[in-house]
C-alpha cells in the first residue's frame, strides 16, 4: 500500500509541473493576476484544536490542507485513549507517546537496570532484529524471559530506528480542514516515508536478568518524567500526547511494570518556553528520573539537552521533528519517535504541488523546527523544479508571552504584493495570526 500511493503521488507531482512547469519557473509576480490563495499546514497546527482560534471568523479554514506524521491508528487504541481523556478530539502523536514510553520500559527491562546509560544501550535495540511483538503485556513477557524483541507497537510499523535514535520510516496523513474548521476524517490520505534499510544494523546487548527481580541492584522502580506543552504556543497539541504517556503507563503498569515495580509517572510542563523547561528538568533531576518523555517542540529539546545530558539521563521526545536533531551532541541520550523533517519536507511538498501553484509564500516561526521544516520544503519544491523566484520565504519571531498578539501584517502585505496562490504556514497555536493577518490585508483564500 505504501508503495502505490507514493507512486501515484510521483505520477501526481510530475503532471502537475508538465501542466504548470512553465508558469511557476518563469513567471514573475507582475505577469499573473492575484488570485484566491490555498492555505496549507503542518504538524504543528493541523489540529482540531487550532480551528478554535477562528470562532469569530467560522469557515476560514476550510479547504487548508497539510501534512503530520500519523499512522491509522485502530479504534480500539483511540477507544482506550478516550478512557483516559473523555474530551480527547485530536490523536496526533498520540501513538508515538505511547510508544516512547513503551520502548523506554522495554530498554529497562533488558538492561536489567533503571540506569539512564544501561537503558540507553538497549533501546535502538528493542525495535530491531529479535522475536516480533506489539503490545506491552507481550513485549514485556518476552524482555523478563531474556528474549531479544523487535517492539512494532503503535507508531512504529516497518523499520526500527536508525543508529541516531529514531524511525527509519514514518506514515504521513493528508489532513483536510472541512466548513465548521474541524479536520473531516474522510478526506485524510497516508502515505509511508523512509527507508528501512537506514535502521540499525548494530547488535542489541543481550538482556540482562534484573538482581534479585526488582530491588535495590537493579534501581527499580523506573521513573518518567513528563517534560510536555501543558502551556504556551504548544498547548494545544498537548491532549493527546498526555492520553498516549498515560495510556502507556496504564498498560505497562497492568503488565507487572518493569524489574518487578510499577512505573512511576512524574508529571512536568516544558511551557514551550526554555526557562520553563530548564526548571521542569532540573524538577526531574533532583525527584531522581530516569528517562524524560518530552520536550513538546525540537527548540526546547535543544534547550534543555545539555542540561539532560550533564545530569546523565535520557530525553524521548515522541514530536520533535527538526532534522538537525538526528547528529546534535547527545552522549547517546536524545531519542525520539517523531520521525525527521527530511521526510515531512518531502510529503508537504507533494501536497502543495498537487495544486499546481504558480507562486508560494512559505511562512515559519523562527525556531529549528519552522525554520527547518521550510528549509527542507523550499529544497523539495525546488528539486521538483519550482523556480526559487517563484518561492518567497518569510519566518516571525513567535511571542514571548502566549497571550500577547503577533502582528504579521507587514508580512501579509508582502505575501499579497507577490500574488502567491499559495501560502503554507509552519508554527504552533500563535500561527493563527499569520492567517487572521492575511485576511484583514484583503487576501482572498480559497476554499
Amino acid at each position: 500500500m505504501y508503495r502505490s500511493r507514493s507512486a501515484a503521488i510521483a505520477a501526481c507531482t510530475a503532471f502537475m509541473l508538465a501542466i504548470a512547469g512553465c508558469g511557476s519557473t518563469g513567471d514573475t509576480p507582475e505577469d499573473i493576476p492575484a488570485g484566491p490563495v490555498r492555505l496549507y499546514g503542518s504538524d504543528g497546527n493541523m489540529i482540531n484544536s487550532f480551528g478554535e482560534a477562528f470562532k469569530d471568523q467560522a469557515g476560514v479554514l476550510a479547504g487548508m490542507k497539510g501534512t503530520t506524521p500519523l499512522t491509522p491508528l485502530s479504534d480500539d487504541f483511540k477507544e482506550r485513549l478516550r478512557s483516559i481523556d473523555a474530551n480527547l478530539g485530536d490523536y496526533i502523536y498520540s501513538g508515538e507517546s505511547y510508544d516512547a514510553v513503551v520502548i523506554s520500559a522495554l530498554a529497562s527491562q533488558l538492561a536489567g537496570s533503571t540506569a539512564p546509560s544501561e537503558i540507553a544501550k538497549y533501546i535502538n535495540g528493542v525495535t530491531t532484529e529479535g522475536e516480533r511483538c506489539d503490545t506491552a503485556k507481550d513485549c514485556l513477557t518476552l524482555a523478563r524471559a531474556g528474549k531479544d524483541i523487535e517492539y512494532r507497537g503503535v507508531s512504529l510499523k516497518r523499520g526500527g530506528f536508525t543508529d541516531a535514535g529514531e524511525p527509519s520510516t514514518a506514515s504521513y496523513a493528508t489532513l483536510h480542514f472541512g466548513s465548521s474548521d474541524r479536520l473531516g476524517d474522510g478526506k485524510t490520505e497516508f502515505v509511508g516515508a523512509g527507508d528501512e534499510s537506514s535502521t540499525t544494523t548494530k547488535p542489541a546487548p543481550a538482556a540482562r536478568p534484573a538482581d534479585g527481580g526488582g530491588d535495590a541492584q537493579s534501581g527499580a522502580p523506573l521513573k518518567i518524567g513528563g517534560l510536555l506543552p501543558q502551556t504556551g504556543d504548544l498547548a494545544l497539541a498537548n491532549p493527546p500526547l498526555a492520553a498516549g504517556t498515560a495510556l502507556a503507563i496504564r498498560d505497562i503498569n497492568a503488565a507487572g511494570g518493569v524489574l518487578g515495580k510499577p512505573v512511576e509517572w512524574i508529571d512536568g510542563d516544558d511551557g514551550t518556553n526554555p526557562e520553563k523547561a530548564k526548571q521542569t528538568v532540573a524538577s526531574h533531576v533532583n525527584a531522581g528520573v530516569h528517562v524524560i518523555i518530552g520536550a513538546g517542540a525540537s527548540g526546547i529539546s535543544r534547550a534543555v539537552l545539555p542540561d539532560v545530558v550533564n545530569a546523565g539521563l535520557i530525553l524521548f521526545s515522541p514530536c520533535n521533528t527538526d532534522a538537525g536533531l538526528s547528529e546534535i551532541d547527545d552522549k547517546g541520550l536524545y531519542f525520539r519517535t517523531a520521525p525527521s523533517d527530511l521526510l515531512q519536507g518531502k510529503a508537504l511538498a507533494d501536497v502543495i504541488l498537487r495544486d499546481g501553484p504558480q507562486h508560494i509564500a512559505i511562512v515559519a516561526r523562527k525556531d529549528s523546527y519552522g525554520q527547518g521544516l521550510q528549509d527542507n520544503v523550499r529544497a523539495e519544491l525546488e528539486k521538483a523544479g519550482v523556480n526559487a523566484a517563484n518561492i518567497k520565504l518569510l519566518t516571525y519571531d513567535p511571542p514571548e508571552d502566549p497571550a500577547a498578539p503577533l502582528d504579521f501584517s507587514g508580512g501579509a502585505k508582502e505575501i499579497k504584493d507577490f500574488k502567491a496562490d499559495a501560502v503554507l504556514v509552519i508554527g504552533f497555536g500563535e500561527s493563527a495570526n499569520v492567517i487572521k493577518a492575511l485576511v484583514a490585508a484583503g487576501v482572498e483564500l480559497r476554499h
